[in-house]
């Protein structure tokens, strides 16, 4: 086995456990009983983007699209 492919082997698993662990610290997506009383106009529901939820989220999409990437790379006949 090459030495690429065991680097990038390495940087999947790091990735798959990352995005694991990343989709388990986000909050579910149900509003609730917030949501009848217009709670999501609020300050956070207007900069959700600058919150940690919004960090969680722009994480998530990161390392998904590493995460094909990585996979299509690895399953190239190059590395065989």
């Amino acid at each position: 086995m090459s030495i690429l492919k065991i680097i990038l082997t390495i940087i999947f698993v790091i990735d798959c456990i990352g995005l694991t662990a990343v989709v388990l610290m986000q909050e579910g997506k149900s509003a609730g009983l917030g949501a009848i009383a217009g709670a999501s106009e609020s300050y956070w529901g207007k900069n959700k983007g600058r919150s940690m939820e919004g960090t969680l989220v722009k994480m998530t999409k990161l390392m998904v699209v590493l995460f094909f990437v990585l996979a299509i790379v690895l399953q190239l006949k190059v590395f065989h």
